[in-house]
């Protein structure tokens, strides 16, 4: 017996291969497929639709293809009513839970459409008082009532033009490589696009490796701080501990002059930027008593920026204020999302993917790296309007803060 469902899916299919991806995820998780209808713009702004009848073995293999093919916007013909089931243990959803995409979603329940709080990827929806939310499962309790397969559950792709914080020069540049354009155009683009999220008064999320500092941009990023183009900074231990190794000791990780050799027991000196900072009792008592006077921990906390530190199991110390908890660093990286409009994440695989995975995909995204690979992988998973920039993090931030800041000089 195979079970069916028709699906529909509208967008630009041909020219950014939706429509193919959506047909191999069909095949990949075991189905089958048959294209009833497909209807292909006449322009290049005008969109597709196409409709298609989805296969399966069993209900549950089709449930899934059906959830699986919702990151590419694909929804039910027929939608139905949402259909909730309490979890029965704390940090269990029920077994045939709908697994969220970070799209504008909306929910089927008593009769109307209920849009989802805070959209995020690889999630639950819990509803309570005719409210849905958006739930990690480690999160989820007793009793929360979830919603389960995929009836009644529409999602919206971001729409390129329904607002100047995705303006037309930013999404186009989004589907091409950044090795085929020159790097100052693609600084210029980011500048803009920072410039115009600041303007309606959105905030700017940065998300930052230790390479920042390693490479000596220290200097630009703290300008860009000061100027008001960092709202929100995510980072690890490494990042905070290297700049604020810099700023007591004037070099991190042992390491002085360019033409100087490599300090024997070079660990120390970050080992001691730790404990005083420990001392202090955190970053911020650290600036505030006057300890640390300069770097990019420092101006933050002199503009009342949020920042948020989380832990890996290789790190030193940590400073005070890394979230070694895990979940805990999860949550508060989720609350300080609230009013982002705009992303850069600058050499940082792990932080970056984690990101990802808890922002909107309406959030534009610039993935800086060195490695090609990074980029894209970054790219592909992190937003529907995302830009790719391979380059040094250094160079990228001298030439970023040199076009934001008036007064900035390299």
């Amino acid at each position: 017996m195979r079970f069916h469902e028709q699906v529909e899916v509208h967008g630009h299919l041909m020219d950014t291969g939706v429509l193919a991806r959506v047909l191999d995820d069909v095949l990949a998780y075991g189905g089958d497929y048959r294209v009833d209808k497909i209807d292909l713009g006449r322009t290049h702004d005008d969109e597709s639709h196409a409709v298609i009848t989805v296969g399966a073995d069993s209900a549950s293999t089709l449930a899934r293809i059906l959830m699986r093919v919702q990151v590419h916007g694909v929804n039910k013909l027929v939608s139905g009513e949402a259909v909730t089931r309490p979890a029965e243990a704390d940090g269990v959803f029920p077994e045939d839970f709908y697994s969220t995409t970070n799209l504008e979603t909306v929910v089927h329940l008593g009769g109307q459409w209920v849009p989802v709080e805070h959209p995020e990827m690889d999630c639950g929806l819990i509803v309570s008082g005719g409210r849905v939310r958006t739930v990690p499962v480690a999160d989820v309790r007793a009793g929360d009532m979830i919603v389960c397969g995929a009836d009644g559950v529409k999602v919206v792709l971001p729409v390129a033009d329904h607002s100047t914080r995705v303006h037309g020069e930013f999404a186009s540049m989004s589907f091409s490589s950044s090795a085929a354009r020159p790097q100052a155009v693609l600084v210029k683009t980011v500048a803009r696009q920072i410039r115009e999220i600041k303007a309606e008064g959105y905030q700017v999320l940065w998300v930052a490796g230790r390479a920042v500092v390693s490479t000596g941009a220290s200097r630009a990023m703290t300008a860009l701080v000061e100027a008001g183009f960092v709202d929100v900074l995510f980072g690890g231990n490494a990042l905070a501990t290297l700049d604020l190794e810099r700023a007591l000791f004037g070099s991190s990780f042992g390491l002085g002059s360019p033409h100087s050799r490599r300090v024997q027991r070079g660990n120390e000196q970050h080992i001691r930027t730790v404990n005083t900072i420990r001392r202090a009792g955190s970053i911020r008592a650290a600036v505030e008593s006057g300890l640390v006077t300069e770097g990019i921990m420092h101006a933050m906390v002199k503009a009342g920026k949020s920042f948020v530190l989380v832990g890996s199991v290789r790190d030193d110390g940590p400073l005070p204020d890394v979230h070694t908890d895990i979940l805990a660093g999860q949550r508060a990286m989720r609350a300080a999302l609230r009013g982002v409009g705009f992303t850069v994440m600058v050499a940082t695989t792990l932080h970056s993917v984690a990101t990802g995975n808890i922002l909107p995909a309406s959030v534009p995204v610039a993935c800086v790296d060195m490695n090609p690979s990074t980029v894209t992988g970054l790219t592909d998973r992190t937003s529907a309007h995302a830009l790719g920039v391979v380059a040094d993090a250094g160079l990228f931030l001298e030439q970023l803060a040199t076009e934001l800041v008036p007064d900035y000089h390299a």
